[in-house]
C-alpha cells in the first residue's frame, strides 16, 4: 500500500506533470521546426522562379507573373526599329500554334540598343497591332541591361538569383526560356527566329 500510495502523493504528480509538460513541448518545438523548414523550402522555390515578380502590362495594368503558373513561357525583348523587328511576325506565328497549349509569350520593349525602341507604351502598342497583329501580352517599356536593370531581367541573367546560369542580353529579340514551375530553362540568341526547331522542341516536349 505504501508504494501505491506514493503513488499519488503531490510529489510524484508534480513530477509526473512535468515530464508530460516536457513532452509535449518537444513535440510541439518538433512540429515548429518542420513548418520552418517546409517554409524555407517554399521560399526558396520561390525565389527561383519568376512568379515572385508584378510588372506592368503595355497599359500601366498591374502583371502578376504568377498567375502564369503551369504554363510554358517566353519572355523576350522587343523594338520596333531593329533589322531583328520582323521577329514579331514569327512570335505571333508561335504564340497562336501554341496558346491553347499552356504556352504563352510575353513581350518587353526595351531601349538598351541602339536607340532602337524610342515610341512611348501607346506608340508601341499601335504599332505592333497595326504592323503584325500582335495579340500575345506585351508589357511596358523597361531596361534589360546596366544599372536600370529591370528585376525581372536581373533574375534572369543572374545565376545566383535563377539558379541557373549566367547570361547577357546581347541584342534586341533574345528570348528566355521558363518551364511549367517558373524556372528559367534556356537562353536563345537574339537571331534564333521564334519559330525555330530548337524553340518549337521545347514548347511541345511534355
Amino acid at each position: 500500500m505504501g508504494v501505491f500510495k506514493d503513488c499519488f502523493s503531490p510529489k510524484f504528480c508534480t513530477l509526473f506533470l512535468n515530464i508530460q509538460t516536457v513532452k509535449k513541448l518537444l513535440v510541439l518545438s518538433l512540429i515548429w521546426c518542420c513548418a520552418i523548414v517546409s517554409a524555407q523550402n517554399t521560399n526558396e522555390m520561390n525565389d527561383n522562379s519568376i512568379y515572385q515578380f508584378t510588372v506592368q502590362d503595355i497599359n500601366g495594368d498591374d502583371f502578376s507573373l504568377s498567375d502564369l503558373e503551369g504554363k510554358k513561357v517566353m519572355i523576350v525583348n522587343t523594338a520596333s526599329k531593329c533589322g531583328l523587328t520582323p521577329q514579331y511576325e514569327q512570335l505571333e506565328s508561335l504564340y497562336n500554334t501554341y496558346k491553347d497549349q499552356n504556352f504563352v509569350i510575353i513581350g518587353f520593349p526595351a531601349n538598351n540598343f541602339a536607340n532602337q525602341e524610342p515610341g512611348t507604351n501607346e506608340e508601341i502598342a499601335e504599332f505592333c497591332q497595326a504592323n503584325y497583329g500582335v495579340s500575345f501580352p506585351m508589357m511596358s517599356k523597361i531596361s534589360v541591361k546596366g544599372d536600370d536593370m529591370s528585376p525581372l531581367y536581373e533574375f534572369l541573367t543572374q545565376k545566383v538569383k535563377n539558379g541557373v546560369e549566367d547570361s547577357e542580353v546581347a541584342w534586341n529579340f533574345q528570348k528566355y526560356l521558363i518551364d511549367e514551375n517558373g524556372h528559367l530553362a534556356k537562353v536563345i540568341s537574339p537571331k534564333t527566329l521564334p519559330t525555330d526547331q530548337s524553340v518549337i522542341s521545347w514548347v511541345e516536349e511534355q
